[in-house]
């Protein structure tokens, strides 16, 4: 970051209270009990607190502070800087920071895959190229900036995931972040609580290109039919990826392999072969983004598929238990499009006679009005697979397992309180053939289970 608070003061039209303008910031930090040295804290007025409470604390270590709420006169020897909206200051130094690097930038968005596209995206352009990528998931109107403020001098190519939950959120993140090439992953109901509509959350989306650069290109997966109707209505240079014929940039002949999906990579009269360490058929589209992201900007898409054969992600993460079971954790986050591509991952494994298929399934959350619809949704298309139980946590979650019973599906389910009944459940029935699935909102922490299952 390295920059001045005489020069937070100009970027954010704030008014400087007090200390030293020439005090060098090098970070940014919202948390009073993270500080470090050479912090700037930035007080968040939430929900449930307000952090200007905590100023004092955070300047034991930080260097400076914003504050919305101060009058003029503040007697400290660490610099206050008075602004408007610490959020909007904040996202100032964002885009204040942002400006100062010459280097292609890449936003992601789309209501499921967005943060597997970005690992993707990054890990076929680190082929080449030092990237710098969002960090978990930082990809808010807070946590971008936030990334934006730690770019460094090191990077030759950014891969930021941009995520939104409200109306005109994307268009905030695209000034700050002014990408060069936009990648939309799918269009789903996540966050449709706020946006009530799915041609609505598609408006939302596609509004990252509102700031991207006018050479620039948006990528659009070819394989979302709410994608597919708009490609030829962007008003900016698009291409497709996916599956289809008619796609930009291609996958073809996909199938598996120890767990390992494979396919040609085919784009004009290129063709190359892709060995994906990923589990699911979804995860192929979304290594197809990074490959053709690639291609784009004229990098060795040989090398960059060669990256893809040792690719750790977030999501559908496989542990085998060598002597007792084996558990695909995928409690990042859950939505109805990603649940169901799981449970169809699940599905399509195969496990040794006598093994068994278990799924652990918990709420889906912001799903607004129509949210036990989803989870029926979810239980219904759980109900025509290969699956032998179903075990689910949460309240919403119930209606997933009523659904499964209303069917003909042989699936038995059990029905849990809370983590600890499921996973001391699962460290009872489970044998060193059978498999578990485990998904839900992060809200659930589900990824407790599976600790406990690894003790």
């Amino acid at each position: 970051m390295n920059i001045t608070v005489k020069e937070i003061v100009a970027v954010t039209g704030g008014k400087f209270l007090c200390g030293d303008e020439n005090v060098v910031v090098n970070d940014v930090c919202i948390d009073s009990r993270v500080t470090k040295e050479g912090d700037l804290y930035v007080p968040i007025i939430g929900e449930r607190t307000d952090g200007h409470i905590y100023i004092e604390r955070a300047l034991e270590k930080c260097v400076a502070t914003l504050t919305s709420i101060h009058d003029d006169v503040v007697v400290s020897d660490k610099p206050y800087i008075k602004v408007d909206n610490t959020i909007k200051a904040l996202q100032d130094i964002g885009a204040y920071i942002r400006n100062k690097f010459n280097i292609p930038i890449v936003g992601v968005t789309g209501s499921v895959g967005k943060t597997t596209t970005r690992e993707m995206i990054a890990t076929a352009l680190s082929a080449e190229l030092n990237v710098y990528k969002t960090s978990g998931n930082q990809n808010s109107q807070i946590g971008t900036p936030i990334t934006l403020s730690r770019m460094t001098s090191e990077a030759e190519v950014a891969v930021l995931e941009m995520g939104m939950s409200e109306e005109g959120q994307m268009e905030i993140l695209s000034a700050m972040v002014k990408p060069d090439i936009c990648v939309v992953s799918k269009i789903g109901v996540a966050h449709i609580e706020f946006l009530k509509t799915k041609e609505n959350i598609r408006k939302e989306k596609l509004s990252i290109t509102s700031h991207m650069n006018k050479d620039g290109a948006l990528f659009l997966n070819g394989d979302d039919e709410m994608l597919e109707e708009v490609k030829d209505k962007t008003g900016v240079k698009t291409f497709c990826y996916g599956t289809k014929e008619w796609c930009d940039y291609r996958a073809e002949n996909i199938h598996m392999e120890n767990y390992q999906y494979v396919y040609d990579y085919v784009h004009g009269d290129e063709r190359v072969k892709v060995v994906l360490n990923a589990l699911g058929k979804h995860n192929v589209i979304d290594s197809l983004a990074g490959l053709a992201i690639a291609d784009y900007m004229k990098l060795d898409v040989r090398k960059a598929a060669k990256q893809f054969e040792n690719f750790q992600g977030l999501r559908l993460k496989l542990i085998h238990i060598p002597g007792k079971y084996t558990i695909i954790d995928d409690t990042y986050n859950a939505s109805p499009d990603s649940m169901k591509a799981s449970i169809d991952v699940l599905d399509e494994i195969e496990v040794p006679e006598g093994g068994k298929k278990l799924v652990v399934l918990g709420d889906m959350f912001e799903l607004g009005e129509n949210s036990e619809k989803y989870h029926i949704e979810v239980g219904e298309h759980l109900a025509k697979k290969k699956i032998d139980d179903l075990i689910v946590v949460g309240e919403l979650s119930q209606h997933i397992a009523d659904a499964v019973e209303k069917s003909d599906s042989d699936i038995k389910c059990y029905r849990f309180k809370d983590n600890g009944e499921v996973a001391l459940y699962l460290l009872s029935v489970m044998q060193k053939d059978d498999i578990v699935l485990l998904k839900g909102s992060n809200g659930l922490h589900l990824d407790e289970i599976v600790s406990n299952m690894l003790g």
